[in-house]
């Protein structure tokens, strides 16, 4: 029962993180819309949320209501999962400041950020949302939760990741700068990087 209080605690400390992060991208959104940012329209966020809200709901309920079991060793791998995905989260949100939006904006004409985080890979966010998604649930077993909606993000994240990846090289240098940097694992980069030198 305790580690079940404990759980949903975690969960509701999320949430308030997600409602934080809603504030932040809306005071960036503004700032980038009125100092000549384009934002586009079909960026699939209004589903982005849904699939939020339902993914809250639905690790809670599995494991009050299919009466999950806490086991500590997947608890704490999924821990670590979690706060690296956290982690690449505030990373994302560190290096592109005033940048970082929910909605797909872009600032036409201005250079793409490529320091921080980005300097190694081209979607550290969305990295770290996959992890989340997948590992928070299993802190207290909820495995359908991470497979439903582990398979509901990536069909979600496909679509997102290309019109915000054509967005960007529309509008910016984009496709020149991260021509050869991996999506979402650095070591491919490396490897290919390697093969290529060859």
């Amino acid at each position: 029962m305790i580690t079940k209080v404990i759980f949903t605690l975690v969960v509701v400390a999320v949430i308030l993180q997600r409602l934080i992060e809603l504030r932040i991208s809306k005071q960036n959104a503004t700032y980038l819309l009125t100092n000549g940012g384009r934002e586009y329209g079909s960026n699939s966020l209004w589903i982005v949320k849904v699939l939020q809200v339902s993914w809250f709901a639905a690790m809670i309920n599995e494991v009050w209501w299919l009466n999950r079991p806490f086991i500590p060793g997947l608890a704490a791998i999924a821990l670590m999962l979690t706060v690296a995905g956290q982690g690449l989260r505030y990373l994302s949100m560190r290096s592109l400041k005033k940048r970082w939006t929910l909605p797909i904006i872009t600032f036409p004409g201005k250079p793409v950020v490529n320091s921080g985080i980005y300097l190694y890979l081209k979607h550290p966010n969305w990295l770290g949302v996959i992890l989340e998604i997948a590992a928070l649930p299993l802190i207290h077993t909820a495995y359908f939760t991470t497979i439903v909606f582990s398979i509901a993000n990536a069909l979600l994240m496909s679509r997102r990741i290309h019109t915000e990846e054509q967005a960007l090289s529309e509008d910016t240098n984009y496709g020149d700068v991260f021509a050869n940097r991996p999506r979402f694992i650095p070591v491919i980069g490396f490897i290919k990087g390697a093969n290529s030198s060859r």
